[in-house]
C-alpha cells in the first residue's frame, strides 16, 4: 500500500512537471513569436530602454530588431524546454535561459517608470510581468531536476 501511494505521488509529480514544462514552452514560444510584431516591439520599448542592463541596445539596433532578437531568444529557450523532455542534458541550458529571461523581466518592475500605481490604497502593476515569478521558480526547478 505504501509503495502504491508513493508511486501515485511520483506519477502525479511527473505529470505536473511535464504540464509545467510544456506550458512554459508554449507561453515562451507564443510570446517569442509575438515579439516579431510591431505592437509588441513598441510595447517592450519602455521596459528595455529604462533597464540598467539593456538601455543601450536601441543605440545599436532599431526597435523592431531588438524585439526580434528577444523573440529569437525566447523561442530558443522554448525549444530547449521541449527537447529537454527527450534529452535531459538540455534541461540545464533551458533552466539557465529561463532564469536569465525571468530575472530580467521581473527587474523591469523596478526599473521602468510608471510601472506601479496606487489603486484603492494598494500598489498594483501591470500583472503580465508578475507571472514571471512562477517561471523563474520553474527555471530553478529544472536545473535541479536532471533525470
Amino acid at each position: 500500500m505504501v509503495g502504491t501511494v508513493q508511486e501515485s505521488k511520483n506519477q502525479s509529480a511527473g505529470i505536473g512537471y511535464y504540464i509545467s514544462l510544456f506550458g512554459a514552452a508554449l507561453i515562451l514560444l507564443w510570446i517569442g513569436v509575438f515579439k516579431f510584431t510591431h505592437t509588441e516591439a513598441a510595447a517592450i520599448k519602455p521596459l528595455v530602454e529604462n533597464h540598467f542592463l539593456t538601455f543601450f541596445v536601441y543605440k545599436m539596433m532599431g526597435v523592431q530588431a531588438v524585439s526580434n532578437l528577444i523573440g529569437v531568444i525566447e523561442i530558443i529557450i522554448a525549444l530547449l524546454l521541449i527537447f529537454s523532455a527527450k534529452f535531459a542534458v538540455l534541461k540545464k541550458y533551458a533552466g539557465i535561459g529561463m532564469i536569465v529571461i525571468f530575472l530580467t523581466t521581473l527587474s523591469y518592475l523596478f526599473t521602468t517608470p510608471g510601472m506601479w500605481k496606487i489603486v484603492d490604497g494598494i500598489p498594483v502593476t501591470d500583472f503580465f510581468i508578475v507571472k514571471d515569478l512562477m517561471f523563474l521558480g520553474f527555471g530553478l526547478m529544472i536545473i535541479q531536476n536532471r533525470k
